[in-house]
């Protein structure tokens, strides 16, 4: 019987291009999101809301039914948004953890009993999880950090258990998320009430970070890499921005000079 592997997020580009790379590869797919993509081979579609408890004891009692083990947990589901962190709703602040730590959580908690001695779990994070976000961008580099501590918390649990946890770190990717990140931008600007917004200055940083975006496939070929490998270390990195590693390498008080340097306003 061919080894069954769940992706959250399988109908977004990341996940999309994995399960199709797993399952041309020998894998059984199953591929869980809340808009179910459409079966192929080895792919199963899984229609699921990871933040909805129901939901995914549902998915669990449907991935049970028809394999009794998975061999590896990969986490592509997630959601980007741009806000000031005292502006931003409650409901949009409790959303973004629902979906981006908790449907993590949720999903690992409930698929558990599915996961053996030598199972892996790979959780997609974000190249700004270890970095210190731009403006605005602070409540989604909030949770991703949050996320690669969980994980790393994780791995130091289910080691005893033989069961290898991974991030992968990765930069921009061709998929729609990049589209969404300048609308959401768009509408910050447009919305904010305590920010002289300048948005085109702020856009040409946004800009130059996903102007080195990279397609889906190379992120389903590093996926396959760590699961390939014996031991897998912690964490892994793809397509890291050099602008966002300089930035990040200077001392504190210059990263904050230089950010006001660059967003502050004429009128100000």
């Amino acid at each position: 019987m061919k080894p069954s592997i769940l992706i959250t997020g399988a109908n977004g580009g990341m996940g999309k291009a994995a399960s199709k790379a797993l399952a041309n590869s020998g894998f059984r797919v199953f591929a869980l999101d809340k808009l179910a993509c459409e079966a192929e081979d080895n792919v199963i579609p899984i229609q699921a809301d990871i933040t909805d408890a129901v939901s995914v004891k549902n998915a669990f009692e449907l991935i049970r039914s028809k394999t009794d083990s998975l061999f590896a947990i990969v986490h592509f589901a997630g959601i980007y948004m741009l806000d000031s962190l005292v502006e931003i709703t409650d409901s949009d602040f409790e959303r973004i953890f629902k979906i981006n730590l908790g449907g993590v959580f949720a999903v690992n908690k409930a698929f558990m009993p599915l996961l053996e001695n030598g199972s892996r779990i790979i959780i997609t994070t974000s190249e700004l999880a270890p970095l210190d976000p731009l403006p605005f961008t602070g409540i989604y580099a909030v949770t991703k950090g949050a996320l690669d501590k969980y994980a790393y918390s994780l791995r130091m649990e289910l080691q005893l258990k033989n069961i290898k946890v991974s991030v992968l770190r990765a930069g921009a990717v061709s998929t729609g998320m990049l589209g969404v990140s300048t609308g959401a931008l768009d509408r910050f600007c447009e919305s904010t009430k305590l920010y002289t917004c300048n948005a085109e200055r702020f856009k040409k940083i946004v800009d130059r970070v996903e102007a080195r975006s990279i397609a889906p496939e190379k992120i389903a070929k590093k996926v396959m890499r760590i699961l390939r490998k014996r031991n897998p270390h912690f964490a892994y990195s793809i397509n890291r921005n050099p602008l966002l590693l300089l930035l990040n390498a200077l001392p504190k008080g210059i990263q904050l000079w230089v950010i006001k340097q660059v967003l502050k306003s004429k009128n100000v």
